[in-house]
């Protein structure tokens, strides 16, 4: 049985580090007041002067002598620090290559994530701090002049102006939302404002070569739709999140959708679906969609769907992983509850090339004596070449009589078998539904998923 341990190994190499330049630092003062204090001269050459200098001498003696044995237990205890430090950073890589051997999907998603990570970290750095942001104005005039746009640093929220520059009238290179074309992440989206557009958040502003698209804007109360999130860099950066629906506030009027994830392009992951708004007096907002990953990356999860008085939103869809990617499918957004019924599960994401479909969202609860739980959404397909169905969801409880059906497992691969169907919701006051049907296999190889079991009846009155 393995565990996997969370530590740093390179904090312990540092403190081993601090502690021997203390120690020196410590021995060096001890040499020097080593003299003056084990050997003390007598004031005068009476009885009591003597004795007050030996005393002194030998304090200062049993002083030297602590120096010398807590020099030593020092020593042992930065050792012991430097290897332990060792020993954890062994752990740590085996750990690495044993979840590379299990999930190469999950090592590559990872991988992406650091590499993003680093990248734009210290490209953050470098427009956030003094000098860039000195070098900066005079570097991005040009490009702003002719083209709308800087060649360096983060895009601006809730930009909504137009484009003006010499060249970029048509909006083809973009606009002072957006991320600089060489590295900076793209705005966030404008919020909503009543009677604009409905309501509707702003887009994201995309990131140029380098960097994360920047998140949606929230739609305004009253419906308006959440903004879809900004691309992410055309060579490594991942999609912004999709903005939030916003809240419906008249009766029998629905909520606004979740903005959709924005989509990557060569190593990113696509960004999460917004969260459907939701509606005290009306219909619940759908859960926007996620992001589809760049060629080698995942895709975003699909966003929840909203609460509603009558029917909930229904969840968004899971992105599909890049084409190329290793990586498993994402899943559908859960279905928001509602009075009458819930709302259903968003089907899973595909996966790539190799990788197990996601898995679908659950449906929502009916949350009344009268309520239906929403169905639970389909598993994504499994990877093209080799990969397994994603898992249906889960049907949604019922408060009333009749709970959501499971949702059906997604496709195997080439090689791989269909994914299992969800398991049909609980009726509180009737029967449990039914589950949903197993995924198929292809012919090459693999079986069938299982169909999932049908809810646990509720309790019946009387």
């Amino acid at each position: 049985m393995s565990s996997f341990l969370i530590a740093a190994p390179e904090a312990f190499v540092a403190a081993s580090a601090d502690l021997t330049n203390i120690a020196s630092s410590i021995r060096a003062a001890s040499v020097v007041a080593s003299p003056s204090t084990t050997s003390v001269m007598v004031a005068a050459e009476d009885e009591v002067s003597a004795a007050v200098a030996a005393l002194f001498g030998a304090h200062g003696q049993q002083f030297e002598t602590l120096i010398k044995q807590a020099g030593l237990f020092h020593d042992q205890f930065v050792q012991s620090l430097a290897s332990g430090g060792g020993m954890y950073a062994a752990e740590e890589a085996a750990n690495a290559a044993a979840t590379a051997a299990v999930n190469p999907g999950a090592s590559l998603v990872g991988a992406v994530n650091t590499l993003n990570n680093t990248i734009n970290g210290a490209g953050q750095v470098y427009i956030t701090s003094a000098f860039g942001q000195a070098v900066d104005q005079v570097i991005n005039a040009p490009t702003v002049f002719l083209f709308g746009r800087t060649l360096i640093g983060n895009g601006v929220n809730g930009f909504t102006g137009p484009n003006q520059s010499l060249l970029g009238g048509s909006g083809v290179f973009g606009n002072l939302g957006d991320g600089g074309f060489l590295i900076g992440n793209g705005g966030t989206g404008a919020a909503g404002v009543a009677g604009v557009n409905h309501g509707a958040g702003g887009v994201g502003g995309s990131a140029g070569l380098f960097g994360t698209g920047g998140t949606g804007g929230t739609g305004a109360a009253g419906g308006g739709a959440g903004g879809a999130g900004g691309t992410g860099g055309l060579l490594l950066g991942n999609g912004g999140t999709g903005g939030a629906g916003g809240a419906a506030v008249t009766a029998g009027t629905a909520a606004g959708a979740g903005g959709a994830g924005g989509a990557a392009w060569l190593f990113g992951h696509g960004g999460a679906g917004g969260a459907g708004g939701n509606a005290s007096l009306g219909l619940g907002g759908a859960g926007g969609a996620g992001g589809h990953g760049g060629l080698f990356g995942a895709g975003g999860a699909g966003g929840a769907g909203g609460n509603g008085l009558g029917t909930g939103g229904a969840g968004g869809n899971g992105g599909n992983a890049g084409i190329l990617s290793v990586t498993n499918g994402s899943a559908g957004g859960s279905g928001g509850s509602g009075d009458l019924y819930g709302g259903a599960g968003g089907a899973g994401g595909n996966a790539g090339l190799l990788g197990t479909g996601g898995i679908g969202g659950y449906g929502g609860t009916g949350t009344t004596a009268n309520g239906i739980g929403g169905a639970g959404g389909a598993g994504g397909a499994g990877g093209s070449v080799f990969g397994d169905g994603g898992n249906g969801g889960h049907g949604g409880f019922a408060s009333g009589t009749l709970g959501g059906v499971g949702g059906a497992g997604g496709n195997a691969g080439l090689f791989g078998g269909g994914g299992s169907g969800g398991i049909g919701g609980t009726g509180y006051l009737g029967n449990g539904a039914p589950g949903g049907a197993g995924g198929p296999a292809r012919r090459h190889a693999g079986v069938g998923g299982g169909g999932g079991p049908g809810g646990p009846g509720g309790r019946r009155p009387g």
